[in-house]
């Protein structure tokens, strides 16, 4: 086999592994079957709030652009997980969600969660509960 093919194999089996690694993350992290319920009710407050969070400029750089990319993330019609794959086929949207709102509060802290919430005082509270954010 010529040269070009064993680093085409390579490549590829580099991108497949990566992609299992990403698969095992997101079951480990994946919210309970209740939370993914309340995330899927919130998602209009949710997709307004993501918005609100990455046009302020008061926040960090590196924050506004990881929201930035995942909200081109969410608009792609293409998921990281396809859809055919059991309970992570139709949650790793919420689950992507989840994540980088838990690193944004981290950078960020609470107060601009609570500013930019657009939603009722209830849904921040279901919110963060099925993020695991902090109260």
């Amino acid at each position: 086999m010529p040269g070009w093919a064993w680093a085409l194999i390579g490549i590829l089996g580099g991108l497949l592994l990566c992609w299992l690694t990403l698969v095992a993350a997101l079951w480990f992290t994946r919210p309970q079957d209740r939370r993914l319920r309340e995330l899927m009710r919130l998602l209009p407050d949710v997709l307004r709030l993501l918005r609100r969070l990455a046009g302020d400029a008061g926040l960090p750089r590196g924050v506004r652009i990881r929201l930035w990319l995942l909200l081109g993330y969410l608009a792609l019609p293409i998921d990281l997980i396809p859809d055919f794959i059991p309970v992570l086929g139709y949650a790793d949207d919420a689950i992507v969600v989840a994540m980088v709102l838990r690193s944004v509060v981290r950078r960020a802290g609470p107060d601009a969660l609570i500013r930019h919430w657009p939603g009722t005082p209830g849904g921040l509270a279901a919110l963060r509960r099925a993020t695991r954010l902090p109260r």
